[in-house]
């Protein structure tokens, strides 16, 4: 899949996975399983989530602990794949 096929499922997937003041730990599993499923996942950062940390920075983290790789990041959301 190329970049512009890739960017046109990210902008049509819908959020499926939100973390907030648990913490990324909290949806390493659901997020997993998820990516087990599909292609690719859209995370949404809630506010409690974020603390002083940016959203990529969260994204980043969440895609290594998920053995996944950050597609791209915007607002508050964040498209992981493997």
């Amino acid at each position: 899949m190329n970049d512009e096929e890739m960017r046109k499922e990210a902008h049509e997937l819908d959020v499926t996975v939100w973390v907030g003041k648990a913490g990324i730990e909290s949806v390493v599993d659901e997020l997993s399983d998820q990516l087990a499923a599909r292609d690719m996942v859209k995370v949404k950062f809630l506010r409690a989530a974020r603390g002083g940390t940016s959203t990529e920075e969260l994204a980043e983290e969440l895609a290594e602990l998920t053995n996944a790789e950050l597609f791209e990041t915007r607002g508050n959301t964040g498209v992981l794949y493997r």
